[in-house]
């Protein structure tokens, strides 16, 4: 599982875990890694040429130093200094020491220009606010940089806890973070600035439970129901499905087709796209006569095209049984009602949604994810998978909240909601928790929306169809 700490647990932990060891050996640590991984990057050190964007305190010491470790080895390395007075005077003088200069007045941006690589110390994780004006000129002149981009510890002016970006923020095509991932690396939109994450152990000593966890295959591996020899389709858990609607059975068709590559043994559909369901799926059992008397279930799924059939909405929010609610659903669902509920709740709006249930702008949501997720669950006293380019999940009980990296922009095609809705009802009715439902089954959608796609258009079928190819495939390489 990837973790990832707050800033304050991680300057915590480097407090503690300097006082232990000698003077400087933190930052040389760092700057080995972060010089090897350049140094990979490049593939030919010697005759290279480096240029690094320092700014202030040991962000811009941790680029200083690398820099001179690639300097030693053959590369021509200038440093930028945005704030001379104040860069890091030891890191400063092994430059020098090792053959590497300082740029003059008027010829930085072209010396990041015609680089092969350019390192970005600008500002470390404690920056907060988006870049400073004289920062941004050096920033907008390595992202036209022929050279690849390299950020020290995370990109210069996205927010490390929040995933936040306020202004400009340097592009990476490659981030080297030290001691563990930091929020803002995994969540978007800053994760779109970091390119690929490499993780150099420093030896920090972190707590149990992370501000963030991704789970990867064989965490994903764990979680998934496996049928045991004496089970039958009851005992492997029955799902509902209340969805769809005159003007919507598409819906239906697809929260289906998600249900029934979820875990679950059998899935019951309630609602008036009983015909459209039956003839795509024959195996479904159907009922026209409501939630009540649609027979034993062990988790309900409600919502997706619903319409504006609040009943059955509260009549499913009323089962003693976990819910999963979707699209219709959410806008339909008494607020106070959900907070009342005994059984285990799910909600998985998506941006546009969630800023409808919070009252505020969708670019709101979009760019504050993570305060977002928080504050759905926090208010609704449910368990929040947020969709989006980075989906999360929350509980209400606070804890790390999950990030899922598995996807591909594929997915923001019609229904494919409809086919996660389906699916992690499928796992609540197969007994995970629902923290644990939606974060399997946004995993398990993501990844079969990648091997669906295989970088070309698809639609909801072909990811609800591609969904047993991505459980063998977790199951598999765990």
């Amino acid at each position: 599982m990837r973790t990832a700490y707050s800033v304050e647990t991680v300057r915590t932990a480097e407090r503690e875990l300097m006082a232990r060891l000698p003077e400087g050996a933190l930052m040389q640590r760092a700057a080995a890694g972060l010089a090897a991984a350049c140094a990979d990057l490049l593939g030919r050190v010697y005759g290279s040429r480096v240029v690094l964007l320092v700014g202030s305190g040991d962000n811009g010491g941790d680029a200083l130093y690398a820099g001179a470790r690639l300097a030693r080895r053959g590369a021509g390395v200038t440093a930028v200094l945005l704030a001379p007075e104040r860069a890091h005077a030891a890191g400063l003088a092994a430059l020098r020491r090792a053959g590497g200069r300082v740029a003059r007045a008027g010829e930085s941006e072209a010396l990041v220009e015609g680089a092969d690589l350019v390192l970005d110390g600008i500002v470390g994780i404690g920056g907060k606010g988006g870049l400073r004006p004289d920062a941004v000129p050096l920033a907008a002149a390595a992202g036209r940089s022929r050279g690849a981009v390299v950020a020290v510890d995370l990109p210069s002016g996205v927010d490390a806890d929040t995933g936040e970006v306020h202004g400009f923020a340097v592009q990476a095509d490659l981030t080297v973070t030290f001691g563990t991932h930091k929020p803002g690396l995994l969540i978007d939109p800053a994760r779109e600035y970091a390119g690929s994450v490499r993780l150099v152990d420093i030896g920090l000593e972190l707590p149990a439970e992370p501000e963030l966890e991704a789970l990867q295959h064989e965490d994903v591996a764990r979680l998934l129901p496996v049928p045991r020899a004496e089970s039958d389709k009851y005992r492997r858990g029955v799902v509902g499905i209340a969805a769809g609607s005159a003007r919507y059975p598409g819906a239906a068709v697809l929260a289906v087709s998600g249900a029934l590559r979820g875990g679950a043994g059998a899935v019951r559909y309630v609602g008036p796209a009983g015909d459209a369901v039956i003839a795509r799926f024959p195996e479904t059992l159907v009922s026209d006569q409501g939630p009540k008397q649609a027979g034993r279930v062990q988790a309900w799924v409600v919502g997706p095209g619903a319409g504006d059939d609040a009943a059955t909405v509260a009549e499913v929010l009323a089962a003693d049984v976990p819910v999963l609610i979707d699209a219709d659903g959410l806008r339909l669902a008494d607020a106070e009602v959900v907070r009342g509920r005994r059984a285990p709740t799910l909600m998985t709006p998506h941006a546009g949604e969630a800023a409808a249930l919070l009252s505020v702008e969708r670019g709101e949501v979009e760019g504050g994810r993570l305060a977002a997720v928080r504050e759905l669950a926090r208010r609704y006293g449910a368990t929040v998978l947020l969709k989006g380019s980075t989906t999360l999940v929350a509980d209400s009980g606070g804890g790390a909240v999950r990030v899922n990296p598995t996807g591909t922009g594929w997915l923001a095609t019609a229904g494919s909601g409809d086919v996660l809705s389906g699916l992690g009802g499928s796992l609540l009715a197969a007994g995970l928790s629902a923290v644990d439902a939606g974060s399997a089954g946004a995993y398990l959608h993501g990844l079969a929306g990648r091997l669906a796609a295989e970088g070309a258009p698809v639609g909801a079928h072909d990811v609800a169809d591609a969904v047993p190819v991505a459980w063998r495939n977790v199951v598999g390489e765990a």
